[in-house]
């Protein structure tokens, strides 16, 4: 039976681990005692104690391992996945760093390992759903709408962070890119706002925001872009909190103490920004492909609308985005991708065999995106 370490034991890493416990030896890592502690009614699933954080316990916490499993903040992500190339092990990782991961492909490739980063629902899913379209037909337009929201919607904020709350900000303070006319188009985070009706919720906002990301480079289409959504009004109040400079990372001086205004934000956001005990949540996602197919304009539509699951306590971020994950998680271990250095989702979707089965692996656990052709 493979080995496989979870690194982080947060929402989504946990829904992980008890996912592929059903059929894996698996050991979940995290720093935080408590996040450990809810996984000891499920005794097949081993615990460690360690900081990732510090390269030494890292090596020594995974070096019996078959896989990895990266669940870490963004801000932890890129090194997670260099550590574990250092390390000789294959890694799937769901953390979205900033950095740029094709800088650790050749790394990866001398040490004969594969590393499947953004492995998620968005980044993740859609890269999947283009990754199959692109390769059967000539596609001229991707758009991809993706959020996680509470059901309760409460004042002031009317959001709850579904995934690394520091993650949720570099969202809103970042920058995005996409591709429009075949051209590389950047504009700020939060730009260019749409509303858009998505069924069973109404109206949500949509802007831009940077989850394209490999497919930047990897794939050639004349038009792309990913839109982030949540409850309309949101713009508006992130806009006054970052032109105040709540978002600021210079620091200023505060009665003799220099502070960076976003650890002052983060300290009060976060808080309000959690989740409560039994709260739900909703995934919404829609994938949109238009192109050319053996001579006839088509048009693809993929809807995601999942929620909260009761009878196992996971939110529908860590269902979807977890589930994802450990659809590949599987591929992989039955010896379905075999390439080497790093293997961005696109890549797995190409393959109509792997496609299916993340789409029925999916399916499977209540996950399920009803397409439309036109």
């Amino acid at each position: 039976m493979k080995k496989i370490a979870v690194l982080g034991a947060g929402l989504v890493g946990k829904a992980i681990a008890i996912d592929l416990a059903k059929s894996f030896d698996v050991t979940s890592i995290d720093i935080n005692p408590s996040n450990l502690e809810k996984l000891q009614k499920y005794p097949q699933i081993k615990t460690i104690i360690a900081d990732l954080s510090d390269k030494e316990e890292f090596q020594d916490v995974v070096k019996n391992v078959d896989l990895i499993i990266g669940s870490l903040p963004g801000y932890m992500g890129y090194e997670c996945v260099k550590q574990a190339i250092l390390a000789g092990k294959d890694i799937i990782d769901i953390s979205f760093f900033r950095q740029d991961p094709f800088e650790l492909d050749e790394l990866a490739k001398k040490q004969n390992v594969t590393a499947i980063i953004d492995a998620g629902v968005s980044p993740g899913m859609g890269n999947i759903i283009l990754g199959y379209h692109n390769a059967n037909m000539k596609v001229n337009s991707y758009k991809c709408y993706g959020g996680g929201l509470p059901f309760k919607r409460e004042w002031p904020y009317e959001y709850k962070a579904v995934f690394s709350p520091i993650d949720v900000l570099e969202e809103y303070i970042g920058y995005a890119r996409y591709i429009l006319h075949g051209e590389l188009v950047e504009r700020e985070a939060l730009s260019e706002a749409e509303l858009k009706h998505f069924e069973p919720i109404g109206s949500l906002e949509a802007w831009n925001s940077d989850g394209l990301r490999t497919m930047l480079k990897t794939i050639k289409i004349p038009n792309m872009i990913e839109k982030t959504l949540r409850y309309p009004g949101t713009i508006e109040y992130i806009k006054v909190l970052k032109e105040t400079g709540f978002f600021s990372d210079k620091e200023i001086l505060v009665d003799g103490y220099l502070i960076r205004p976003i650890d002052v934000t983060a300290k009060l956001l976060f808080p309000v920004w959690e989740l409560k005990k039994d709260e739900e949540d909703f995934t919404m996602m829609r994938v949109i492909i238009k192109g050319d197919e053996k001579g006839e304009e088509i048009k693809y539509t993929y809807d995601l609308f999942d929620k909260y699951d009761k009878e196992t306590d996971t939110t529908s971020m860590a269902r979807t985005t977890g589930y994802t994950c450990t659809a590949i998680a599987n591929l992989f271990a039955k010896g379905m991708i075999k390439q080497k250095g790093i293997c961005p989702p696109e890549y797995i979707g190409v393959d109509e065999k792997n496609f299916k089965f993340i789409l029925d692996y999916l399916k499977e656990r209540g996950v399920e995106y009803k397409l439309i052709k036109e």
